[in-house]
């Protein structure tokens, strides 16, 4: 297990001589937890310099073939820590702080790596954000979600009003966003945010058993069809159609492709390289 490093003391006068965020090797699956339970892993720029960590590592890692994001405690994130937020207004600094927010989203949304969230507890604001920028969920049953921002004045500024609406329709979307009301893991999944709900206890095992599943896939195909569906998203579907044909035509000439059919062919598990 490693720790990120972070300054001892926030800005805000916490106490930080423990680590934000915990990083760990299980299998080819990298976790990246939030570890600040006391605030309910609430976002600090520590925080997302400690995530960026993380996703530099499994990024520089040829065996991390999936990134896991969970938290420590009762809650996965209830978004940005509004201790810092409220020091940080009318100065500067609270331009800098939502400009790195979406720095790090951008770079979840985009990530090369199949990105899994394990909700482990109370998803809310910037925590829902998180999670609109990973390719997977996993929940437990007690975990609530919402986006919060509502109830306290606040806009969003991780792309929840862009990114939520996109994945569960502008009209559940809004109802969220305007109550500000928190929902059952359930309900998300009916919704289509979230993949599977299983028991508090069975959260981890499940994630990894996602994860492990998704390590025997070949990681460049993987790479290319995750780009196939992000951008697909935002082309007409004509034009996704293309794009689509073309990255199978190059992708035919991968050497992870012809080991797939040999794997076939010859009735064992194939040996993806990667290339």
């Amino acid at each position: 297990m490693k720790e990120c490093e972070v300054p001892k003391h926030a800005e805000n006068g916490e106490d930080m001589s423990e680590s934000v965020v915990v990083t760990e090797v299980r299998n080819r699956s990298l976790w990246i937890r939030l570890n600040r339970p006391d605030a309910m892993n609430s976002l600090t720029p520590e925080v997302l310099q400690a995530i960026d960590k993380g996703l530099d590592q499994a990024l520089e890692s040829n065996d991390v073939m999936t990134v896991v994001l969970t938290g420590t405690g009762r809650a996965f994130c209830a978004g940005a820590d509004l201790k810092y937020v409220r020091g940080q207004l009318g100065e500067n600094g609270t331009s800098a702080f939502l400009a790195g927010v979406l720095r790090t989203m951008n770079r979840l949304d985009r990530f090369p790596k199949p990105v899994i969230a394990s909700l482990n507890g109370i998803t809310l604001a910037g925590g829902l954000e998180l999670v609109l920028c990973c390719d997977l969920i996993i929940a437990a049953k007690s975990a609530k979600i919402g986006d919060a921002h509502a109830n306290y004045g606040l806009l969003p500024g991780g792309g929840g009003s862009v990114r939520l609406p996109r994945v569960i329709g502008p009209t559940r979307a809004k109802y969220l966003l305007y109550t500000g009301e928190f929902v059952s893991a359930e309900e998300m999944r009916e919704a289509g945010l979230v993949n599977q709900v299983v028991d508090d206890s069975q959260l981890d095992a499940a994630t990894q058993k996602v994860a492990d599943t998704i390590a025997t896939k070949s990681p460049l195909g993987l790479q290319r069809m995750k780009a196939l569906v992000d951008d697909g998203l935002d082309q007409s579907e004509d034009t996704a159609l293309r794009l689509e044909l073309l990255a199978s035509e190059v992708h035919a000439f991968s050497a992870d492709l012809q080991e797939g059919l040999d794997a076939f062919q010859g009735k064992r598990a194939p040996r993806f390289t990667g290339k």
